[in-house]
């Protein structure tokens, strides 16, 4: 694996509260801050920076144990469930982890019975997560929200099983995710590799090869053509969840990295996830299992 300092390539976003900006001079940003959390935990950075982020974030959380994208949008809880991994393992944050998955298992997207003359292919009436209180449930945070119950110890919960059954449903007749819609007007829709990486992390160890084989083909295509951080990231997150993280990964990551000088710098979630997929040659999910650092 390339020499590589995390913290040396996210250190001007970090304010002097301990929380980080998704850009240089910018204002906090939970998402940001939890994502700098898993990378400088995963490459084993000094412990009092993570207990200083994993505390800004604990600050921001409302009553309620959701933490919102920002103070003026509370309905944005998406952040809710990279918060719980984010505080994963670490004692002083128990309570708030604790709160937060009380929260989420609280908490669905809209999902009502599907009719037969509906011009949407997915079943409608499978409970999962969304982006934004009060909306439809749709793949990405579905999947965060599987991966955080599974981390936790809430593999077993119902609300597991029912992301699991969701996002299976949402795949796509030919594999692989977007968004969270199938057909339309009996449309097949495309793909996406960062939507397929994620769902295929979080499905990991819960289904059968033969039930993402399709999905896991197409990714496998697919990721030697992108050098986008998002889609790169989880793309390659996504197959090291089943054995099948690329030889060329880490230089692909490198890559990525390096066009920054072209098209200019990436956001601090962008970049910790890059960052993580090259300590996710085994998965996302494996990243938690690591027993050995000293929790505060």
């Amino acid at each position: 694996m390339p020499s590589i300092s995390p913290f040396s390539i996210i250190q001007d976003r970090m304010l002097p509260d301990g929380g980080f900006a998704a850009y240089p001079k910018g204002e906090y940003r939970p998402d940001a801050t939890a994502w700098a959390t898993l990378v400088l935990k995963a490459f084993g950075q000094d412990n009092s920076r993570i207990e200083a982020a994993r505390t800004r974030l604990a600050n921001s959380q409302l009553s309620d144990g959701r933490i919102s994208l920002s103070a003026s949008h509370p309905e944005s809880v998406w952040p809710t469930a990279m918060a719980i991994l984010a505080w994963h393992g670490w004692r002083s944050q128990q309570t708030s982890q604790a709160r937060a998955i009380q929260f989420l298992l609280q908490i669905s997207g809209k999902h009502w019975p599907k009719k037969n003359n509906s011009v949407l292919g997915h079943d409608t009436s499978i409970p999962g997560w969304s982006w934004i209180e009060n909306t439809h449930s749709w793949a990405e945070p579905t999947a965060l929200g599987l991966i955080a119950l599974k981390v936790t110890g809430n593999a077993g919960h119902e609300r597991a099983h029912h992301a699991i059954q969701m996002l299976l449903d949402r795949q796509l007749p030919k594999g692989g995710w977007n968004y969270g819609n199938t057909t339309v007007f009996g449309q097949e829709l495309r793909p996406f590799p960062e939507s397929t990486g994620m769902v295929l992390s979080a499905l990991s160890g819960n289904v059968p090869l033969k039930e993402v084989i399709n999905s896991l083909k197409y990714l496998v295509v697919q990721v030697t053509q992108i050098r986008t951080p998002i889609a790169l990231g989880w793309a390659l997150l996504g197959l090291g969840s089943w054995q099948l993280y690329p030889e060329q990964g880490n230089s692909w990551i490198m890559e990525s990295l390096s066009k920054q000088d072209r098209y200019g710098r990436y956001d601090t979630s962008s970049l910790c996830l890059l960052l993580t997929a090259l300590m996710g040659s085994n998965g996302f999910i494996n990243l938690f299992k690591d027993k050995s650092a000293e929790k505060i």
